[in-house]
C-alpha cells in the first residue's frame, strides 16, 4: 500500500507540473497573439466577398446573428442562406431580414439534394454554385460579428500566402449551469488550446466553425466542399487541407460571439462528448496529449490523498495561480469576455467534467448531432445503422491520402 500510494502521488505530481507547464506555454502565446497588430486594407482594395450560411433551424438570438451580417461596414458583398426545407423557421427569417435590407444582396435557397453525411456541408456545395465572388466567407448560424468583421477578416489576405482565415469566438450563454459551464470551457480552455497549438506548431493548422474565409484558389486546391462533406469536422478538414496544400491558415484578431443554448446537464454532457470524440478521431495525437493540460484537478486530487506534504498544497496554490491567470489572459484580455469573471470559481468543476470527458471520449465512436446518431471512423461520419466495411474504411483512408 505505501508503494502504491507513493505511485500514486508520484503521478499526480507529475501530471500536475505537465499541467502548470500548459498553462505558463498559453500565457506566452496569448500574450504573442496581443502583440501582434491586425493588417489594415484601404477601402479602395476591399475584395468583393460571397458569405455563405447553412441553416437549420432558429431560436431567440438567430435573427440578430443573421442581422449582423446585414450591417457591415463594407464595400460589396452577398449573403447566400442555405435550409433544406423551405418552411424552416430559419427561412422565415431570412425572408423577413430581405425585407428589412432591401439594398441588401441576399440570397435564399432550398438545398434538397444531399451530397453527403454532412447536410451543412452539403448545403454549402448548393451555396458556392451560386455564388459570384472570389472570397468566400463561411461561419455557423448562431455566430454573431461586428460592424467591422468583413474588414478584419478579409484584411488577412494581405499576404498572398495565406489561403485561409478564421477567428476564435467567445460564448454568451443562458443561465443554466451547463450553458454557463460550456461558455467558461470556451474563454479558458479552448481559446487557450488553439492559440497554444499555434505557437508550438509555429502557425495554425485547422479551421473554425465561428469563421472559414477562403480564398476560391485555395478552396478548389483542395478538392472544395465535396471533400469533406462527409466529416463532422469539416471546420478543422478545411483548416488541415488548406495548410497541407501550402497556404497559411492566419488566425484574425477578430472575435465574434456564439450563442450557447439553456443546455440541461445531460444536453451540456452529450455536446461535450460529441465535441471530445470528433477531436479524438481527426487529431489523436493532440488529443491524447490534453489529459496533461489539466493541473488544477491533478493538483486537488495530490493535496486530498496527501495533504500533510506542504509541498503539495505549494502546487496545487501554483495551478491554481497559473490556471486563473490564463483564463483572464485569454478570457478577458483577448475575448473581452466579461462573464469570465462571473464564473471563474465555476474553474474546478469545468475542469473536472473536461477529465471526466476526455476519459468517456474512448469508450465509443458515436455521437449525436442534430438529432441523429452518427458513428465516427478515420473522422468521417456515418449514421450508426450504416457503419462503414473494412474496405469502405480502406478505401476512405486511400482516398485522403492521395490528396
Amino acid at each position: 500500500m505505501p508503494m502504491l500510494h507513493l505511485a500514486l502521488e508520484a503521478a499526480l505530481a507529475l501530471l500536475t507540473l505537465c499541467g502548470i507547464a500548459f498553462y505558463l506555454i498559453a500565457l506566452w502565446s496569448a500574450r504573442e497573439f496581443q502583440r501582434e497588430k491586425a493588417p489594415i486594407l484601404a477601402s479602395t482594395s476591399l475584395p468583393r466577398i460571397s458569405i455563405l450560411k447553412a441553416l437549420k433551424g432558429a431560436d431567440s438570438h438567430t435573427y440578430s446573428a443573421l442581422r449582423s451580417h446585414c450591417q457591415q461596414e463594407y464595400g460589396t458583398y452577398e449573403i447566400l442562406f442555405g435550409v433544406n426545407d423551405a418552411d424552416d423557421d430559419a427561412a422565415q427569417l431570412v425572408r423577413k431580414l430581405a425585407a428589412e435590407f432591401p439594398n441588401r444582396d441576399i440570397t435564399l435557397l432550398v438545398c434538397e439534394e444531399v451530397f453527403g453525411s454532412n447536410r451543412k456541408v452539403s448545403n454549402l456545395i448548393h451555396l458556392l454554385r451560386r455564388a459570384k465572388y472570389e472570397y468566400i466567407v463561411v461561419n455557423d448560424g448562431d455566430i454573431k460579428v461586428s460592424p467591422t468583421y468583413l474588414q478584419t477578416v478579409i484584411a488577412g489576405f494581405r499576404d498572398p500566402k495565406v489561403g485561409m482565415v478564421t477567428c476564435l469566438y467567445k460564448g454568451a450563454p443562458a443561465e443554466t449551469l451547463g450553458s454557463r459551464l460550456e461558455a467558461l470551457g470556451i474563454a479558458t480552455d479552448f481559446a487557450p488550446g488553439v492559440l497554444t497549438a499555434r505557437l508550438l506548431d509555429h502557425a495554425l493548422r485547422f479551421g473554425l466553425g465561428s469563421t472559414l474565409a477562403m480564398s476560391r484558389s485555395a478552396l478548389e486546391r483542395i478538392g472544395s466542399f465535396p471533400a469533406v462533406v462527409d466529416f463532422l469536422a469539416d471546420d478543422y478538414e478545411l483548416g488541415k487541407r488548406v495548410a497541407d496544400a501550402g497556404f497559411k491558415v492566419e488566425l484574425s484578431q477578430e472575435v465574434v460571439e456564439t450563442s450557447i443554448p439553456a443546455y440541461s446537464f445531460p444536453e451540456f454532457w452529450q455536446h461535450q462528448l460529441r465535441w471530445a470524440r470528433t477531436m479524438r478521431v481527426s487529431r489523436p495525437s493532440g488529443y491524447r496529449g490534453l489529459i496533461f493540460t489539466y493541473a488544477l484537478p491533478w493538483a486537488i486530487l495530490l493535496a486530498m490523498i496527501t495533504p500533510n506534504n506542504w509541498w503539495c498544497w505549494t502546487l496545487l496554490a501554483t495551478a491554481l495561480v497559473t490556471r486563473c491567470a490564463v483564463a483572464l489572459s485569454v478570457g478577458i484580455g483577448i475575448l473581452h469576455d466579461q462573464k469570465v469573471i462571473r464564473n471563474l470559481w465555476l474553474l474546478p468543476v469545468r475542469d473536472f467534467f473536461g477529465v471526466a470527458i476526455w476519459f468517456a471520449s474512448y469508450a465509443g465512436n458515436k455521437v449525436t448531432w442534430r438529432g441523429r446518431e452518427f458513428r465516427l471512423e478515420q473522422g468521417r461520419m456515418y449514421p450508426s445503422s450504416e457503419a462503414p466495411s473494412m474496405e469502405t474504411t480502406k478505401s476512405a483512408v486511400h482516398s485522403e491520402n492521395q490528396r
